[in-house]
């Protein structure tokens, strides 16, 4: 939750995340903060790098998890967490991260650790997850099985 706070701090984002105007604040930060803007011995360079860095990471990361995006592909999540079994997944602070057998991972946001034992120590996980977690929670598409 801290990570997404962030981003949306850095984009202006107050409350639903619109592509638009993201996509608007993305190249007008990226142009403030292009490293070659700034010369080698600038003190300035660094930084630029570090935050053009951060604003590409945060683009991305935001439109992962806006819902146009995942209306635009509900339909290919919804096969995959019915058809797929859980394979894998790891559970730090409030992110879990699970892994199908078809290859492709979702990180779900805000999950506290009482869900994640109660699905850790389901005999029946996926059943579990669909009912208390795949739409309970933020998420977004981590890895796919290309990738």
């Amino acid at each position: 939750m801290k990570r997404i706070n962030e981003y949306k701090k850095l984009f202006g984002v107050e409350k639903e995340i619109e592509l638009a105007k993201l996509k608007t604040t993305y190249r007008n930060l990226v142009k403030e903060w292009h490293p070659d803007k700034f010369q080698d011995g600038d003190d300035k360079a660094h930084e630029a790098e570090a935050m053009s860095r951060k604003v590409i990471d945060g683009y991305h990361f935001l439109v992962s998890i806006s819902s146009e995006t995942k209306a635009a592909n509900l339909n290919v999540y919804s096969t995959e967490i019915i058809e797929s079994g859980i394979s894998d997944y790891k559970h730090k602070g409030l992110l879990l991260e699970i892994s199908f057998g078809n290859g492709m991972t979702y990180e779900y946001f805000g999950v506290p650790k009482n869900v994640f034992n109660k699905f850790n120590n389901s005999d029946k996980q996926v059943r579990f997850a669909k009912r208390s977690i795949f739409h309970s929670y933020l998420y977004r598409k981590a890895k796919s099985g290309q990738d």
